[in-house]
């Protein structure tokens, strides 16, 4: 839609609006990073009220379309393109050929992964933790804090658990980098032979602190994702809380049909 039309449909101005500037960017006239005109510009291109125009940005915020930076304005997104979480990637395969699960999925989905590790060290678990690896509120284990990028850009911010009695002896453990395989491959090295892995999925919007760290608009959604990995044993040896940009993301899973 042109935007000389847009006052020929019946259709509410701001969504009028929010098509016109969506054709715009996914056509390319306006480009990936570059900023959105203006409220005022909006205001007199459209010949509209200032309530009108913030409601076709909050639109285009929502579609995913755009990002709002306060103080700065609307630009138009530029992150990087979708990638898979298939189940596929904790195959026992991609640990033995060094590659954690991350680094498994990425150079599937194309794009260049990176990580940064905020914190290693002795935490007190949180409930929700606790009641996972079955131990009392506050015990001693130890956290891994670690922010993933795809292109240079934040996609997931991920802290894993795991009970101190089951990484105190290794040390591999208490380093930024665990080696090849990551820590599921240290894992196994030592005895702990991982059987399945359980996920708890959820979406909801971002905390202050996510939009922070993944980069995001205000009121993006994100994925939330809890895993535990389990021994053969039946021993949760490791919970995983994942916060996933959502718009980065497509949850893939395969299972069997059979009992």
């Amino acid at each position: 839609m042109a935007s000389n039309e847009v006052a020929s449909s019946a259709k509410a101005k701001y969504l009028q609006i929010a098509d016109d500037l969506a054709a715009q960017i996914k056509s390319g006239a306006l480009a990936p990073g570059s900023a959105v005109p203006s409220e005022a510009e909006l205001m007199q291109r459209y010949a509209v009220a200032s309530g009108t125009v913030r409601k076709a940005i909050a639109e285009l915020r929502t579609s995913q379309l755009i990002e709002t930076h306060h103080g700065r304005g609307s630009f138009v997104r530029s992150r990087p393109p979708v990638q898979r979480k298939s189940s596929d990637r904790f195959r026992r395969a991609h640990r033995k050929a060094g590659k954690a699960a991350y680094l498994a999925e990425a150079e599937v989905s194309g794009g260049t992964p990176s990580v940064t590790v905020l914190f290693v060290g002795p935490t007190e678990a949180p409930a929700d933790i606790a009641e996972r690896l079955s131990v009392p509120v506050g015990t001693q284990v130890l956290a891994r804090k670690r922010r993933y990028f795809r292109d240079g850009v934040p996609t997931e911010e991920a802290t894993s658990y795991l009970p101190w009695d089951v990484v105190k002896d290794i040390p591999e453990m208490f380093a930024e980098n665990p080696g090849g395989g990551g820590i599921y491959a240290r894992l196994e090295e030592h005895g702990q032979q991982l059987a399945e892995f359980t996920e708890t999925v959820r979406a909801r919007l971002a905390t202050k602190p996510e939009t922070a760290a993944l980069a995001l608009s205000p009121g993006s959604p994100v994925i939330h994702l809890v895993r535990d990995a389990i021994t053969s044993e039946g021993r949760v040896v490791e919970v995983c809380d994942t916060v996933m940009a959502a718009d980065q993301f497509v949850l893939d899973y395969r299972f069997p049909a059979k009992d």
